[in-house]
């Protein structure tokens, strides 16, 4: 074990927690997990009528405004858990969060709005941490079925969440959606609060690696900025390549740091590891591929049908549950039988198959998205698919690194996720705009671009598939060493 890392003996009450008590962290992580998702989903539903409400051609910072903040404190957040504790930290990030949403959910234009969504981006900081406190703080058993819950909740998220959305949306506006947003977040900092115990794993003593944060964090969060504002500026534009030759500058000043620094932002010698830069490049591009799909197929869904001008199929926020709801038990389904899988099978298997039918079902969207029937086809494949891969990558992850590691490798992946998910769905408005219309300051979109949207993902989430095959065979699930083990 590291010599900077002290790991406090569980007490006694601790070491042989009850089952009631392991199954409220688990609810408590769940949601704290699956918020993210499920502002995420709420977000999707409600950008169309928030672009229309607001006359915006630029409702793509809707979304892009809570990646980017969220790209850029996450560095800082993982250290700073790694120092003061992950519980202390997670309501930190939860607190922040909740600030965001209630600014946004008051807000009278377009520029607060997004001033709330930027501020609550920090939240996004939650989903590895409280990967890392299940691995700290519950006995081995418990851990795969644990991993497995909290990454499957993405099914609950995704059957549940169209149909929550389709009620605030058509009752109360894109406004109740937003409200609601800061209850949940209020309810995550008090769920954290009340059941969550600390993890027992932590730095000795340690530093903010301010210098590595800044220039990782600024580095990403440049590229972000430049993709995200490429049309406006032109691809080929100076502006635009010299902020991606600034973010390159950046992140490669970054590595020099953190070679020089005593106590690093994120070890070099993890990621240099062939078992752990493999599985995070092949799960950051094929997860945040997936993540990213949401963009195409809710603006395919909800936008309206005008001739010429839109091709939307222009269903309402119920209608769309309805639709969809047996895509999301197939999501479940995905990610459950995957958390049971985990211990007798390879992962990789797992992580190729569930790419390979994400790949399959929007392959055959890219053509058959006009009707009920054809989306739920789409869906369900691509369902199954996205609830093996969602489920896999925290205990993916989990297999190659070790407890004391286990923070920093989740926000690696977080961040890794995030900047794929953050440039593919900025692509994906590029994409669909080139076969698009704008009427009364609001882009709308033909046809051909939700078509092309699709495929830009398809291709995506097909090169994480055939990243699978660098991954070095590792230990199983059953094998590794955890928290309380250690």
């Amino acid at each position: 074990m590291s010599s900077q890392t002290q790991l406090t003996p569980p007490r006694d009450d601790e070491r042989s927690p009850s089952t009631t008590r392991n199954v409220l962290v688990i609810v408590a992580l769940v949601w704290t997990v699956q918020l993210v998702a499920l502002i995420a989903a709420l977000s999707g539903i409600a950008q169309a009528d928030i672009a229309i409400h607001f006359r915006t051609t630029e409702i793509a910072w809707f979304t892009l405004m809570t990646l980017l903040t969220g790209t850029f404190f996450l560095p800082f957040a993982v250290k700073a858990a790694a120092v003061f504790g992950k519980k202390r930290v997670l309501l930190v990030a939860t607190g922040l969060g909740f600030t965001g949403d209630l600014i946004a959910a008051v807000a009278t234009d377009y520029r607060t709005l997004l001033i709330g969504r930027g501020i609550a981006g920090i939240y996004t900081a939650s989903a590895p941490l409280a990967y890392a406190i299940t691995r700290d703080v519950f006995p081995r058993k418990w851990v795969g079925v644990a991993s497995g819950i909290l990454a499957g909740g993405v099914g609950l998220v995704a059957f549940g969440g169209p149909f929550l959305s389709g009620w605030l949306l058509d009752d109360y506006g894109f406004r109740g959606v937003l409200w609601f947003m800061a209850i949940s977040t209020a309810a995550s900092f008090l769920l954290v609060l009340a059941f969550v115990p600390e993890s027992p794993i932590r730095a000795a003593a340690g530093r903010m690696d301010w210098a590595g944060g800044i220039l990782l964090g600024g580095g990403v969060t440049a590229i972000i900025y430049a993709v995200g504002q490429g049309t406006h500026w032109g691809w080929g534009s100076g502006k635009f390549i010299a902020w991606v030759a600034g973010a390159a500058i950046a992140l490669i000043a970054f590595v020099f740091v953190e070679r020089k620094v005593a106590e690093p932002l994120f070890p070099l010698s993890m990621t240099r590891r062939r078992p752990v830069w493999t599985v995070l490049l092949a799960t950051s591009i094929a997860a945040g591929s997936l993540s990213a799909v949401g963009v195409v197929v809710q603006l395919l869904i909800l936008m309206p049908k005008i001739p010429t001008i839109s091709e939307g199929l222009g269903w309402s926020g119920t209608h769309n549950a309805i639709v969809t709801s047996p895509i999301s038990a197939m999501i479940i389904i995905g990610a459950v039988g995957t958390g049971l899988l985990s211990r007798r099978m390879d992962a990789r298997i797992l992580l190729g198959t569930g790419a390979a039918l994400a790949v399959l079902g929007y392959g055959i969207g890219t053509h058959l998205h006009h009707s009920a029937p054809q989306i739920i086809e789409m869906g369900v494949i691509a369902g199954l698919g996205t609830g093996i891969v969602m489920a896999i990558v925290p205990i993916m992850i989990i297999e190659v690194v070790t407890p004391e590691e286990q923070a920093l490798a989740n926000g690696v992946q977080t961040l890794g996720q995030g900047v794929a998910q953050i440039v593919v769905s900025q692509l994906a408005f590029v994409v669909m705009a080139q076969h698009g219309a704008v009427l009364k300051g609001t882009q709308f979109y033909l046809d051909a671009g939700f078509t092309n949207g699709l495929w830009l993902v398809v291709g995506c989430v097909a090169a994480g598939a055939v990243l699978v095959a660098l991954i070095p065979r590792s230990k199983r699930l059953d094998e590794v060493e955890v928290g309380q083990a250690a």
